[in-house]
């Protein structure tokens, strides 16, 4: 066993712990949990820092339990919330807890040792527990008066649009679940996001007060970004863990391209590489920052960790198609998915087959079927200067013409001007 807190520490995730926790880790082995709840068919980026924690959980000797709140969904955490949640229908709750389920299963060891991962499902104790046997045997433990403490009751009471009973017993169905595990499982720790330090305590609360036990909490820190924008959003949306919501190229580019401060801290937070490791690339980093060797570090081992070395290796051979040389084979390997997501903001044209099927002037595409040049003379002028490319060949002829034997998978032609001016011409 190695100290899990201090793994934590180090790597900057730990944000609070209840006393006596570390004491009991370092003690014994210790099972734990974290719960997920299934508002989507796939986990996002966001998750993956309590994924991390229970893989640094397991990986320090102890058991951890993955919980997907197939009740708790149904419900909904008002933490971090201004409004009421849209409420999911059964048969779609059921789909995203299987999906999730399926997720988790790739970042645990399920099957072998003492420690092995367990996963569970809320749904399956709360399915047989009546609503007045609930707050009997559950609600008469905690006041009114703990529950309206919590900041994310007194957030949502103060403002305009309030809260329903159902979100305001949120932390009551989330304690029992701790105390649930505790009682059945001996689940010691509860882990979660800051966010979650108030229902993660009501439920210690529950086990003192409803069983005489102790247990214990730990929460690790929010993400934020550099430039205060939300992590894990783009301009498209939120970054998802499954490849068809986000594709592996656009999870690696989402890595790839952060700053170098937040980097550092992610480096440390969504990797499995040493103290030592990521200090020496720190300092590789620093010789050379345009390199964006940290950045590279980052993209390739969370790349892989989520997806696999295959997806990684596409998806850098996908980011050399714009920036390096790429082979005709690298093109052909590429499915038409990713290929259209590398020239996603690319200026992009399309062109009749028919054109194409007797053979064209180059000089006629790139200045009387497009816009790429505003006339015949400027595009030869830049012809013959060296400054137009076709699918990454630098083409000086000006009397080129292009037929179907020139079309990249069959149906595209990627026109280079100057040194970072593309342009993606479509044939159908």
């Amino acid at each position: 066993m190695t100290n899990f807190v201090e793994e934590l520490k180090w790597r900057g995730m730990l944000h609070d712990i209840m006393p006596g926790t570390e004491e009991q880790l370092n003690k014994e082995l210790t099972s734990g949990y974290i719960g997920f709840d299934p508002t989507a068919d796939s986990l996002h980026v966001g998750h993956l820092v309590q994924i991390m924690t229970l893989i640094h959980f397991q990986r320090a000797g102890h058991k951890p339990y993955a919980l997907v709140g197939g009740a708790t969904g149904m419900v909904g955490d008002p933490s971090g919330k201004s409004a009421e949640r849209n409420l999911l229908s059964e048969d779609i709750l059921f789909h995203n807890v299987a999906c999730l389920e399926k997720q988790l299963s790739k970042f645990l060891n399920f099957t072998d040792g003492a420690n092995a991962a367990v996963m569970v499902n809320n749904y399956d104790w709360f399915k047989g527990l009546s609503f007045l046997n609930f707050i009997r045997d559950v609600g008469k433990h905690i006041t009114v008066n703990y529950m309206m403490a919590k900041d994310s009751v007194k957030k949502r009471l103060e403002g305009e649009t309030g809260m329903s009973f159902t979100e305001f017993s949120y932390q009551l169905v989330q304690g029992f679940d701790f105390y649930h595990l505790w009682k059945e499982h001996h689940c010691l720790v509860q882990m979660g996001g800051s966010d979650q330090w108030g229902n993660i305590v009501t439920g210690t609360e529950l086990i003192r007060r409803k069983a005489q036990g102790e247990a214990f909490a730990i929460t690790t820190s929010l993400i934020k970004k550099s430039d205060g924008t939300k992590f894990g959003k783009t301009e498209s949306g939120a970054v998802w863990l499954d490849p068809k919501r986000t594709s592996p190229y656009k999870f690696f580019q989402f890595w790839l391209n952060s700053s170098d401060e937040d980097t550092a801290s992610w480096i440390r937070i969504f990797t499995l590489l040493s103290k030592e490791e990521i200090e020496a690339l720190e300092a590789e980093h620093q010789q050379a920052p345009h390199l964006r060797i940290l950045q590279k570090a980052l993209a390739k081992e969370i790349t892989i960790k989520v997806h696999s070395q295959e997806a990684y290796d596409t998806a850098v051979e996908a980011s050399a198609i714009l920036f390096g040389n790429p082979s005709a084979e690298a093109f052909a390997a590429l499915d038409e998915a990713t290929f259209l997501e590398i020239f996603e903001g690319v200026p992009q044209y399309t062109l009749s087959a028919e054109l194409l099927s007797n053979g064209i002037s180059f000089i006629d595409i790139l200045a009387e079927h497009t816009q790429i040049f505003s006339s015949k003379g400027e595009a030869r002028k830049m012809l013959q200067g060296g400054g137009v490319s076709l699918n990454k060949q630098k083409i000086e002829d000006s009397n080129l013409v292009i037929d179907p034997s020139h079309l990249l998978n069959q149906k595209y032609l990627m026109v280079q001007k100057g040194k970072k001016n593309y342009f993606l011409i479509t044939v159908a």
